[in-house]
Order: C-alpha cells, then structure tokens, then sequence
C-alpha cells in the first residue's frame, strides 16, 4: 500500500517550488517575476524567492528580467526514464515498428487525468501538435489513454469520468460519458483502441497496452497515422499485429 502524506507532512514549499519548474512550457521559455507568480498563483516575492533558489540549484538562469529553465532540469526527468527498466527495451522495439511501418510510435504511461509521453521515435510528422517525450495530453481523446484506461478498476474509471471536462477537439470528439465508458470498454475487450480524428482532424492512432512478465500493465504502445494515408482496415489488419508483436517483444525481454 502506498503511504500518502498527512497534512502535517506535507511540505508546500516543495509543491509550489515544481509549480515553478512547471510553468516554463510551449509559449513560455522565458517568464518574468510576475508572469511566474501569476502562472503559479503566488505572490511576485514567493515567486522571487523560489526563482533564486533554483537559480542557485542550476535549474534556472536569469538575463535581465527574465527567468528560463536549464538544460540541468532534464536530469528531473532522466531520473524517471531511467527508473523504466523496460524503456531502453521498448525503444528498440518502437525502432523495428518505424522501420516496418514507416509511421511514428510512442509509448505513455498514465498520470492523472492524462497520458505523458515516455518515449517516442519519429518517422514523418503527421500532426500539428508537436509531440515528444514529455508531452502531456487528455486520456479520453487518445488510443493509448483508452488503452490505459480499460485496465483502470471500475472505482478509479467512474472517478475520472465523473471528474473530467471533455474538450470538442474536432467534430468526431467523444465527450459524453456514457460515449467515453462504451469506447473505454471496447478497448478493454478487443485488447486495442483505435482513434479515428477525435484529437485532430486527419489524425488516426491505435494502441495496445505493454504488461509486464506478471501481467500488470505497465504502459501503452501506439502508432499515429494520417487518414488520408491508411484506411481503418488497414490499420487493424496491417498495422495491429506489428503493435502486439512490438509490445510481446518488450514483455520478454524484461527482467523477471
């Protein structure tokens, strides 16, 4: 059982320091005082204060009135990656996919109300949204937030659709609950979701879930291509089977 903190242990400080980290993004690499401060809901001194601090650890530099993330940041996130002992295996693997079906694949593991991804290798870019590892995006609108979220208990699934706010990304978008829980189920029985334009228009993906050698699941594996290109039928009857035989590949050569 996971222990959790109780408000007397909790430090705040700590979570409001990350809050900082987190507000440099997409549109934000450099932040003034103020701009950190109102992107993290504290006071332009608190703000001041964990900005130093950071500065001081090598997380972030200043020039002028501006604040922006360093490189030495990325060991935060290394430091997870590497943790995975299954990621190097499933880059490998990820590689054969792209080479055999020359389209992009990723693997996403589920944090929260979302997927973030673990790993990625690129073939040609076939959407706006600019993925990496690192990227996080809504689970209901993606194959590999289906996939993860079939293999979710019942509680933990009733929770996160009672508590999500479905954005209409394009005109195909689920975003009833009930609509959300039939295309969850369906991914839990047939082993695979399949995402026909619900993120962007053009777009489609599918995904199967990666388990460890005791069965638990550990993440999803998915492959995104563009409808123009590949036919549904193409995709579960080409493409599915290089994705099961990627992800049993990965499974087998993990640690017992």
């Amino acid at each position: 059982m996971t222990e959790r903190a109780t408000n007397s242990e909790y430090v705040q400080s700590l979570e409001r320091g990350l809050a900082v980290i987190k507000a440099f993004g997409p549109g934000h690499a450099e932040m003034t005082i103020s701009e950190v401060a109102s992107a993290t809901g504290t006071t332009r001194a608190t703000a001041r204060r964990f900005l130093l601090t950071l500065e001081q650890l090598g997380h972030v530099r200043s020039e002028g009135r501006k604040f922006s993330l360093t490189p030495h940041v990325l060991g935060l996130g290394y430091a997870y990656l590497s943790s995975l002992n299954w990621w190097k295996i499933a880059q490998n693997a990820m590689e054969d996919v792209v080479q055999e079906l020359q389209e992009s694949c990723s693997a996403s593991v589920l944090d929260g109300k979302d997927v973030i991804y673990v790993a990625r290798v690129s073939a040609t870019r076939i959407m706006s949204i600019n993925l990496s590892i690192g990227t996080r995006l809504p689970a209901h609108v993606t194959s590999l937030g289906r996939v993860l979220l079939s293999h979710q208990p019942p509680d933990v699934l009733d929770k996160y659709l009672a508590e999500i706010e479905p954005h209409k990304f394009t005109e195909r978008t689920k975003t009833e609950p009930d609509d959300l829980r039939e295309a969850i189920e369906t991914a839990r029985m047939k082993g695979y979701a399949l995402v026909d334009q619900e993120l962007e228009t053009g777009l489609r993906s599918l995904a199967v879930p990666i388990y460890d050698r005791n069965g638990r699941i550990l993440a999803a594996l998915n492959i995104g291509t563009h409808a123009a290109r590949t036919r549904l039928d193409e995709m579960t009857g080409r493409f599915l089977p290089v994705l099961h035989d990627a992800s049993r590949k990965i499974t087998a050569q993990m640690p017992s």
